[in-house]
Order: C-alpha cells, then sequence, then structure tokens
C-alpha cells in the first residue's frame, strides 16, 4: 500500500465541541496528512471544570479527564485565550467567559457556560475604549496537552503577537479573531482561512510542536 495512504489514516483526537478550534487544528494538521476528529458523543461526557489559573493546567487538566473515555488513542486538549497589555492580561484563562459579568452577573470565573462571542468581544472593546492603538498590543497564547490513558504525554506552547482594533474586522474564525489584527501580514485572523490562519496563529503553532513531537516518536 501506498505510504501517503498509509500517513492519510492517521487520526488525533481532539477534546473540544468547538467547531471552530476543530477547523483550526484541521487546517494544520492538512499538511502533516494527519485526520483530526472530536471525540465520539463528547456533548454527552461529564464536562471538565476549567478552573485552573493557567492555560497549561486546564488543558492537562482535560486532557488527562477526557482521554480516559478513548483507550488507547492519543487525545489532544488545549486551553487558549487573548492576553492584552492594556488590561494587565485579561481577559486570559477567562477569555471564553469574559462577558459574564454582562450577561449573568457573575464574574467569568464563577461563570457555569462559556458567553458568546459578540458580547465578549464587546466586553474588550468597551475597556479599551480610547487607548490609543499603538498600546493596544496583546497576544493569542494556546497550550495544547497530549494524553494517552489518563497520562499526560507532553505539553505544547504556542503564541501570536497582534494589536487589538477598535471594531470588528473579517467574517472567518471565531471567538476574538475578528478584533486580532496580525502586523506581519495586514489582516485579523478573521480575514483568513483556516489553513492560512494555521501558519501564523497560537494554536497552529502549538500543533505544529505537537504534530513534530508526534512524527518523531517511534512510539506512535
Amino acid at each position: 500500500m501506498d505510504s501517503k495512504k498509509i500517513e492519510l489514516k492517521r487520526r488525533i483526537l481532539v477534546a473540544t465541541s468547538n467547531p471552530g478550534k476543530l477547523r483550526d487544528f484541521a487546517g494544520a494538521a492538512l499538511r502533516h496528512g494527519v485526520e483530526v476528529a472530536g471525540i465520539p458523543d463528547f456533548s454527552f461526557l461529564p464536562t471538565v471544570a476549567e478552573d485552573g489559573r493557567t492555560f497549561e493546567a486546564n488543558a492537562r487538566k482535560k486532557a488527562e479527564a477526557y482521554s480516559r473515555y478513548v483507550p488507547g488513542e492519543i487525545l489532544i486538549a488545549d486551553d487558549s485565550g487573548l492576553e492584552i497589555d492594556a488590561l494587565d492580561g485579561a481577559p486570559g484563562v477567562h477569555s471564553a467567559r469574559y462577558a459574564a459579568p454582562d450577561l449573568h452577573g457573575k464574574e467569568p470565573h464563577e461563570a457555569d457556560t462559556n458567553t458568546d462571542d459578540e458580547a465578549n468581544n464587546a466586553r474588550v472593546l468597551r475597556e479599551l475604549n480610547g487607548v490609543p492603538f499603538p498600546e493596544r498590543t496583546g497576544r493569542f497564547v494556546c497550550v495544547l496537552a497530549a494524553a494517552r490513558d489518563g497520562k499526560i504525554l507532553a505539553t505544547f506552547r504556542g503564541s501570536a503577537e497582534g494589536i487589538i482594533l477598535d471594531a470588528p474586522c473579517g467574517n472567518n474564525g471565531f471567538g476574538y479573531d475578528p478584533l486580532f489584527y496580525f502586523p506581519q501580514i495586514k489582516k485579523t485572523f478573521a480575514e483568513l482561512t483556516a489553513e492560512e490562519k494555521s501558519k501564523y496563529s497560537h494554536r497552529g503553532a502549538a500543533f505544529e510542536k505537537f504534530l513534530d513531537w508526534y512524527e518523531g516518536s517511534s512510539r506512535f
């Protein structure tokens, strides 16, 4: 059998129900002949509380827990978010629930569910109102943890430096992508396809490191 056909059958499971994240990972995996898929019936599995103080803590916690539901499989889980310098690193690990005070009257760490992208973006824009463009610096951060049978195999970190715009731009992507301007290509992440985004994004960078590790290990 052709080796390329064999490579195309390699599969990595991702612990997420977020279609945007799956698209991001799939965009990076495409160049390596690796298939990315969600965990079957993921929505029916018990939710893992993302109560860690760092991206790595949350990624490790999710990878350890969810890998037990797919025995023998390598599973990856990530935690990622936006750090804005003018906001002292916020929203950070609370990026997905940043609008909780506006929508639910709770602090992000107290929220039971994620808040929608539009509301999260609105809070960021409100808090950055009046901040000059050169001072609207920030970065996307992603920490990815790989696990099998409840044991962490390795972790990988990726980041992307950019500037936060004062209005959304672009219709692709998800989360804070429409606000995140990447000077290197003079576009926001929301103006890129999933494959294009994987070349520059924090998630793409972390996943590329994982793939290099995965392909270089004889154990897999």
